[in-house]
C-alpha cells in the first residue's frame, strides 16, 4: 500500500511540476464582493484596476496564486506549499503583513506574514473534508491596520484512491426458485467507494465473481446478480455460496477492490410427485375394536417441502370401502386408516384396499411430468376376539296388568353369543334400575317375572336394565334396556274432584241449581269415563234437594255415517275424513251433576247446614261405586241472588243497622278503653314514691381501689378528697328518698379536708354526721377502701383479696428485700413460729 501510494503521488506531481514550470503564474482572486485576476507588475494591469476601481468606486486589491489545490494525504518532511498571497500595494519595502483566519488557519494552514507564502503543516483526508474556505487579509506592520478589506478564498483538498470499496449491507442472502430459466435475477448487491467519484477513476467500480460460477453471473456496473445455468434443483443442492468482488479504477490494475458473500438458497416447487415406499401393506385388527379406531399408516414420500408435499389420501377401490376410511395426516404427511363400522370374525375374516395418494397443490408448469399422484394396496386380516351377548333387539317393551299375579310371566328376553365357541349366557337384573325389586328374571331362559305388586296409579312405567354374561368368560357382559308399562284395571272408585260446599240463598226459587259438581276417577279406560251419579235409597225422595246428570252435547255436521259406532260416553272432540265427504262431529260428555232445591223459604233460623250424600259408580268392569257427601249451607242473599251473610247471629242484630254503623260503634268502645287505661296507669304512677335506685345513691356505692401501694415512698397512696360528699361542703345534707317527719335547722358543714388528711377521723366525723341525722335511713353504708399505690417493686403486701391463707405463705423471701424489709421478715417469722407451737 505504501509503495502503490508513492507512485500515485509521483504521477500526479509530475504533470502538475511541468505545468508550472512552463505556463505562466495564475492568479485566483476570491474576495467577498467579486473575484478579480491581476498579472504581476504590469503597468497595464494597473492602469487597468485604476479603470475599474474608478467605474465600480470599489478598493484595488489582487491576489497572486502559485498554486490552487493542495494533494490529500501528502506527508513530506516539510510543510506543503499550497499558495502565495500577494497586493499590489506591496512595493517589496516589508512594510505589509500578510494575515490568514478561517477554516484551519493557523492549525492546518500557515502563511508567512512578510511574503505571503501558505503551507500546509498537517496531513489532509479529502475524505474527511474536501475543501477549506479561508479569509486574507493586508495590514500595514506597524500599525496593523487594513490596507484593503478582506478577501476569501478556497483551498481543496485533490483526492487519491486511498480508500477500498466496502459493501455495508453485506454478507447477502438470497433466494431463487429452483428449475428456474436462465438468465432469473436473483438479487443486487451495491458497494461505496470513499473517494470522490467526480475526480479521476478512484470511485468508479466493477464487479465480478470471484466464487460462485457456473451457476450464477454477475452485471459488471449494475450489480445484478442472475442465474447461469438453467433448471438448478433444489432436491440435488439446495444452497449457494457466491463471493463477489468490487474493484475501483473501473477495474484497472492498481485499483483497490472488497469483496463479500452472498448465500443463494433454492426455494422449493412441486417438481415431484408422491411415491410409496412400498406397493402392498399388511395390516391386523380385532374384529372388537371400537370405531374410530387408527387401524394402520401409509405414507407417501415427496421430495419436496412444505405445502408442496402435502399430499390428500383416499380408498379408491377395494371390498372394505364400507367399512374402513382413511384420513391425511397434516404433520407426519401421512394417510391413517380408521373403522368406520363394526367387523365380524365369524363374516369376513379379510379385506383388500386400493389407497391413492395425491398431491394438494399442483403446478402447472410441471404437469407434463406425469400424474402427481401414486397407488398402493392395503390388505386388512380381522382377529377374532371373544365378543359379548347379543341380544336379539335393542330394546324391549313389555305390558302387564296391575292386578297381575305375583310370579307370572311378564317377557322374555334373548341373547346369544356371536363366537363360534358359543358360550351359554346368564341373565340377571341390574338392581340399580330395580331398587325395589319388583321384578325377577329366570337366568337361564330370560323369563321375567312379577315379585311384588303392581299399581299403576303409583307409576304407569317401570324402566330396568338386563345383563347377559357369558358363562365361560363372565367379563363378557351385555346390557338391554326393557320398558314395562302397566296396563290399567278398574280398581279405584270415582269421588267427588274437590271438596265443595254449596250456598243456598233463603229467598231462592224452586228448581234453582244449587250446585254443579263432577266427579275423578284414578283409573284411566280406554274409552274414557263415564259417571251414574244418585242418592242414598233411603234419601230419594229427599222433600229438599234433588239432582240432575248433565247430558253430553253434540255439533253433527256434514254426513254422520258410521257415528252410531263411536262409543256413547267418550269424552274427547273427533274429527275425520271419508271417501272426499267431509263431516265434523263434536262430541263431548259431561260428567258433572247439578244439585237443584225443590222448595223455597229455606230459613237459617230452623236449619243452617243440610248434608247431601251422593253416590258415584263408574263404568268399569266391574263397576265400582263411592259416596261423596255434599254440605249445603243456607245464607242470605240479596235479591239479584249475591250471597251476602251466612252467619246466624246476624239476624239477632237490630234492624236497620249496616255493617258500616256496627265498626263505627265497636272503634268507639276501643277508644274509650284505651283512654280509660292510660289514666289508670297515669295515676298509678303518680301515687307512687319517689325512691332512688340504688345505684343513684353515693352512700351505698362500692367503690374498689385495686391498685396496690408502693411502699413507704408512695405518697399519693390515698386522696381522702375523692371519698368526700360534694353536697356537704354548703353545710346542708337533705335526703331526696324519703320526706323526714321532724324539721330541723341546717347545721354547720365540715371544711373540705385537705389531702393526706386522717382517714380514722374522717371516718368518725361520718360517722357522727350519720349518727345525728334523723332523716338517715336505718340501712348501713358500706365503704371499702383498698387503694393502697403504686410504683412498689416489692408487689402487694396486703391480703385483701388474697386466694391464699397466712399458713400457705411462705415470708423468708422477705429478708433478701434489704434493711427495710428485714424486721418485717422476721416479725412474719415470728408468728409462723407461733403457729407451730
Amino acid at each position: 500500500m505504501p509503495e502503490r501510494l508513492t507512485e500515485t503521488l509521483v504521477d500526479l506531481w509530475t504533470p502538475l511540476i511541468i505545468l508550472w514550470i512552463t505556463l505562466p503564474t495564475c492568479v485566483y482572486m476570491a474576495p467577498m464582493n467579486q473575484a478579480h485576476t491581476l498579472t504581476t507588475g504590469s503597468p497595464l494591469g494597473l492602469s487597468r484596476q485604476s479603470e475599474e476601481l474608478r467605474i465600480l468606486n470599489r478598493s484595488k486589491r489582487g491576489w497572486v496564486w502559485n498554486q490552487m489545490f493542495v494533494l490529500e494525504e501528502f506527508s513530506g518532511p516539510e510543510p506543503i506549499l499550497v499558495g502565495r498571497l500577494h497586493t499590489d500595494l506591496d512595493p517589496g519595502s516589508k512594510k505589509i503583513k500578510y494575515i490568514l483566519s478561517g477554516d484551519g488557519a493557523g492549525t492546518i494552514f500557515q502563511i508567512n506574514d512578510i511574503t505571503g507564502d501558505i503551507h500546509a503543516i498537517k496531513r489532509l483526508d479529502r475524505e474527511e473534508k474536501a475543501e477549506y474556505t479561508l479569509t486574507a487579509q493586508a495590514v500595514d506592520w506597524e500599525t496593523n491596520k487594513p490596507l484593503e478589506p478582506p478577501s476569501e478564498f478556497i483551498i481543496k483538498v485533490q483526492d487519491i484512491n486511498d480508500n477500498a470499496p466496502e459493501f455495508l449491507n453485506g454478507p447477502y442472502h438470497a433466494t431463487v426458485p429452483e428449475m428456474s430459466i436462465l438468465g432469473t435475477s436473483v438479487t443486487n448487491v451495491t458497494a461505496t467507494d470513499a473517494d470522490d467519484p467526480v475526480y479521476g477513476n478512484s470511485a468508479k467500480l466493477v464487479y465480478s465473481i470471484l466464487e460462485g460460477q457456473p451457476y450464477f453471473s454477475i452485471e459488471p456496473e449494475t450489480a445484478i446478480i442472475k442465474t447461469a445455468l438453467p433448471n438448478m434443483d433444489r432436491e440435488a443442492k439446495e444452497e449457494y455460496l457466491v463471493v463477489i468482488q468490487a474493484k475501483d479504477m473501473g477495474g484497472h490494475s492498481g485499483g483497490l477492490s472488497g469483496t463479500t458473500t452472498l448465500t443463494v438458497t433454492l426455494t422449493d416447487v412441486n417438481d415431484n410427485p408422491p411415491k410409496f415406499a412400498q406397493s402392498l401393506y399388511h395390516f391386523s385388527v380385532p374384529e372388537d375394536v371400537v370405531l374410530g379406531t387408527a387401524i394402520g399408516r401409509v405414507k407417501a414420500n415427496d421430495q419436496d417441502i412444505g405445502e408442496n408435499a402435502q399430499s390428500s389420501y383416499d380408498i379408491i377401490d377395494g371390498d372394505g370401502t364400507a367399512l374402513f376410511e382413511i384420513t391425511s395426516d397434516a404433520q407426519a404427511q401421512d394417510g391413517v386408516i380408521r373403522l368406520r363400522k363394526p367387523l365380524d370374525f365369524e363374516t369376513k375374516k379379510s379385506y383388500t384396499l386400493k389407497v391413492e395418494a395425491a398431491n394438494i397443490h399442483i403446478d402447472p408448469r410441471f404437469s407434463g411430468r406425469g400424474p402427481f399422484k401414486d397407488t398402493a394396496t392395503v390388505k386388512i386380516v380381522v382377529e377374532d376376539a371373544d365378543e359379548p351377548p347379543v341380544f336379539s333387539s335393542p330394546t324391549y317393551l313389555l305390558e302387564v296388568h296391575e292386578n297381575a299375579a305375583l310370579n307370572s310371566v311378564i317377557g322374555q328376553v334373548t341373547a346369544r353369543d356371536p363366537d363360534i365357541t358359543s358360550s351359554p349366557i346368564r341373565f340377571s337384573i341390574d338392581r340399580h334400575t330395580d331398587l325395589e325389586r319388583q321384578f325377577n328374571i329366570n337366568a337361564d331362559d330370560g323369563k321375567i317375572t312379577l315379585a311384588t305388586p303392581l299399581d299403576r296409579e303409583l307409576s304407569v312405567w317401570h324402566n330396568i336394565t338386563i345383563i347377559a354374561t357369558e358363562i365361560r368368560n363372565h367379563s363378557q357382559i351385555s346390557r338391554v334396556p326393557v320398558a314395562i308399562k302397566v296396563l290399567d284395571v278398574n280398581d279405584n272408585a270415582p269421588e267427588f274432584a274437590a271438596e265443595y260446599e254449596a250456598f243456598l240463598c233463603e229467598n231462592g226459587k224452586p228448581g234453582q241449581v244449587i250446585q254443579t259438581v263432577s266427579a275423578m276417577d284414578k283409573d284411566d279406560p280406554k274409552n274414557g269415563h263415564y259417571f251414574l251419579y244418585s242418592l242414598l235409597p233411603e234419601m230419594v225422595n229427599n222433600p229438599n234437594f234433588t239432582i240432575k246428570k248433565n247430558e253430553a252435547s253434540f255439533l253433527i255436521t256434514g254426513q254422520p255415517d258410521g257415528t252410531s259406532s263411536l262409543p256413547r260416553n267418550h269424552r274427547e272432540i273427533y274429527s275425520s275424513v271419508q271417501d272426499e265427504e267431509k263431516f265434523l262431529l263434536l262430541l263431548q260428555l259431561n260428567n258433572s251433576l247439578s244439585i237443584l232445591a225443590k222448595h223455597n223459604g229455606f230459613n237459617r233460623q230452623k236449619q243452617e247446614v243440610y248434608l247431601l250424600p251422593i253416590v258415584i259408580s263408574d263404568s268399569g268392569n266391574p263397576p265400582l261405586s263411592s259416596t261423596s257427601t255434599l254440605t249445603i249451607r243456607v245464607c242470605g242473599c240479596s235479591n239479584d241472588g249475591v250471597v251476602q251473610s251466612c252467619n246466624v247471629e246476624a239476624y239477632v242484630l237490630p234492624i236497620g243497622l249496616s255493617m258500616g254503623a256496627l265498626i263505627a260503634i265497636l272503634a268507639c268502645i276501643i277508644l274509650l278503653l284505651v283512654i280509660v287505661v292510660l289514666f289508670v296507669t297515669l295515676r298509678r304512677h303518680k301515687n307512687e314514691p319517689l325512691i332512688i335506685k340504688d345505684d343513684e345513691d353515693v352512700r351505698e356505692n362500692i367503690i374498689r381501689y385495686d391498685d396496690e401501694g408502693g411502699g413507704e415512698e408512695d405518697t399519693e397512696a390515698f386522696d381522702i378528697a375523692t371519698l368526700q360528699n360534694p353536697d356537704g361542703i354548703n353545710g346542708f345534707l337533705p335526703r331526696k328518698d324519703i320526706k323526714p317527719d321532724l324539721q330541723f335547722m341546717p347545721r354547720q358543714g365540715l371544711a373540705p379536708v385537705p389531702n393526706g388528711v386522717d382517714v380514722d377521723e374522717f371516718i368518725n366525723v361520718r360517722l357522727h354526721e350519720a349518727d345525728n341525722d334523723p332523716t338517715a335511713p336505718p340501712y348501713d353504708s358500706i365503704q371499702i377502701y383498698g387503694y393502697e399505690g403504686r410504683g412498689s417493686v416489692a408487689g402487694s403486701l396486703s391480703s385483701l383479696e388474697s386466694t391464699t391463707s397466712d399458713s400457705d405463705q411462705n415470708f423468708d423471701y422477705l429478708s433478701d428485700w434489704g434493711p427495710r424489709f428485714k424486721r418485717l421478715g422476721e416479725l412474719y417469722s415470728v408468728g409462723e413460729s407461733d403457729k407451730e407451737t
